[in-house]
This record gives C-alpha cells, structure tokens and sequence, in this order.
C-alpha cells in the first residue's frame, strides 16, 4: 500500500486541476469496479455491486489538494499568486512548487522591515526562472501545487498531499481487499473539495445514497504545544463527532464505534474546531443523506510536510471493510 501512497501523494492536481491525479486513481482501479464514470464536475466514480440485499453507500475521499494559482507576472517574470485553499504563509519561503506542464518554481520573499513576523501573501512570489515576462512560459490563471517527495520512516509516512491522498489509497486499497458486500458501494474520488466542496455536493445528488462516509485527514494533538484535541498519530482512525461544518450523524458515528469494537480496532473520538470535509456537504443533499467522517489523523497539515501513521491508515482500511461486510441499520 505504501507503492500507491507515494505515487499519489507525488502526483499534481490542485483544486480545479485534477485531471492528472483523476487518470492515475483511474489506472489504479481498473478491473475493481462493476462500473466507472466521470461526473460532470469531474469526480471519478466507481460502482461495486453487492448482492441486491444492503443499502446503497458511498464512499468520499477527495483527490484535490492545495495550491496556488497566479494573479501578475511582472516585467522580470517573477509570478504573484493566490491561495488554492487554505495556505499558511509561514510554511511557503523557499519552498518550491510544479506547474501543471512540469516547469518548477521556487518561492522568495520580499525584504521586509520587520522580519520577526510571518511574511503575507502578498509579500511572497515564486521564480521560476524566466529572464523576463516575455521568456515566462506560466500565465495569470495557471495552477501549482507543492513540490515535495514522499518520505517513508518506517511507521510514519511524511508527504505533501496527504490531505487527502491518503485517504483516496484507503479507498483504492479497501476496493481491492473487499471480496462481497450485501451494498451497491460507490467509491468516489472528488474534485474541489480545499475549496467548494462541489465535487462531493453534485456526485452525492447524482448517486442519492442512503449512507455516506468521507475518507479524510484530520488534526491532532501531540505535538509539542498543540492544540488541546484529543486525537493522536498511533492510535487508530478517528470518527468523527463533530467539525466546523457538520455535526455527524449519530447513527453513522454509532456504526462505525459498533464495527471498530466488534474487530477490536483500535478508534478515537474526534472533535474538530476548525476546518471541514465532503461529508458536510453531501449530508445536505437533496433531502439529506445520513453521513459520517472516517479521519486519518496527521501532523503538520495544510503544509508541504503532513504525516500519518501507517497503522492508523492500515486500521482504516479494515474498518471500512468492517462496515461494508455487514447490513446497515441506521
């Protein structure tokens, strides 16, 4: 599993820009899907049938990651540039980030009078090398994400896009373990979701499911002078209670603590202050869909170096067939 975790995490494909990391996810399952489709946001969508007995599930994991996308190219051709998502300025200087046709940039910073204070957005730009605007292959509009290499050390795995290429390998890999299930499970792999959550949103109303579960990262707490939250690297997949944008809906959350206990996997409880995931979004669709969070927690997110335990993703793998195993009631 960790071959297909490092050839995701490596990949390009920031929000609005998937379409690399969509063929690749595409490649990898291949013959495991009774149907595949793209929507029209361009979520890819897999189709395993069960047995005509169970519900009809669904499965999010997003393969967008953040990015920046540029808004000037001066008269040296050095590059200004937005957020894709949420991006922390402080873990940009002298980072490096790709474009979608391979050319890499490096990102500078102006000098600054008070240097002892983070450098904003606007304070920052990225190089790609250019003599000047008119050499400079990248235009206003055009797309990057981070440059970095995936990193194993043992039973952490270090990556840029862990968020949430992770979790698109724990559905990949949860497709090529599971070998029957009374449900119709659609495993979806969603666009935008650093950003609108629309890929989750529109691939939820098509499919109109009768439980879904997003396949995410979330925060922790272990960390010297973190944030209180309990939730650690090493401890089992976190289910999710509650979040900046939904609360979970109880009998999901029920099922998943049933499923975890039954298999004695290891589980936390997670409560997140900030941020969200698909799941508050394809909760709201049409009439509302009972829906729940799986979250593989990580350290450093929203950086160019998230870390998750490879346990914690193994684990999450076997509760996900531990739900699709059985009939739901919810």
């Amino acid at each position: 599993m960790k071959n297909t975790i490092k050839k995701l995490t490596e990949a390009f494909g920031p929000s609005g820009s998937e379409q690399q990391i969509r063929d690749m996810i595409h490649a990898e399952i291949a013959g495991l899907a009774d149907e595949i489709w793209v929507t029209p946001l361009g979520s890819l969508v897999a189709l395993r049938r069960g047995a005509g007995t169970g519900k009809k599930v669904m499965l999010a994991a997003h393969m967008d990651e953040i990015g920046v996308i540029v808004t000037h190219v001066d008269d040296k051709g050095f590059l200004r540039f937005g957020a894709i998502g949420g991006l922390n300025p402080i873990a940009l200087t002298g980072g490096r980030v790709v474009f979608g046709d391979g050319t890499l940039g490096v990102i500078g910073v102006e000098k600054r009078e008070d240097r002892s204070k983070a450098p904003t957005l606007e304070q920052v730009f990225i190089d790609v090398g250019a003599k000047d605007k008119a050499s400079c292959k990248i235009k206003v509009g055009d797309a990057a994400g981070f440059a970095r290499s995936f990193e194993d050390l043992g039973g952490r795995l270090v990556a840029k896009t862990m968020d949430d290429r992770v979790g698109c390998a724990v559905l990949i890999e949860t497709m090529r373990q599971l070998k029957k299930s009374p449900h119709d499970i659609h495993f979806v792999f969603t666009v935008q979701e650093e950003m609108t959550l629309a890929g989750a949103q529109t691939a939820a109303y098509q499919i109109a499911p009768d439980m879904a579960l997003a396949v995410d990262v979330t925060g922790v707490g272990d960390t010297p002078e973190a944030p209180k939250m309990a939730v650690s690297l090493g401890q089992g997949p976190a289910i999710k209670v509650k979040d900046a944008g939904m609360l979970a809906h109880r009998g999901v959350k029920e099922l998943m603590i049933k499923r975890a206990e039954e298999k004695r996997i290891p589980y936390q409880l997670e409560v997140l202050p900030g941020g969200t995931t698909d799941a508050s979004a394809i909760q709201i669709t049409r009439e509302g869909i009972p829906s729940g969070c799986l979250s593989i927690p990580c350290r450093y997110v929203h950086t160019p170096s998230e870390m998750v335990d490879y346990g914690d993703v193994l684990n999450s793998v076997k509760l996900l067939l531990a739900i699709l195993a059985k009939p739901i009631n919810i």
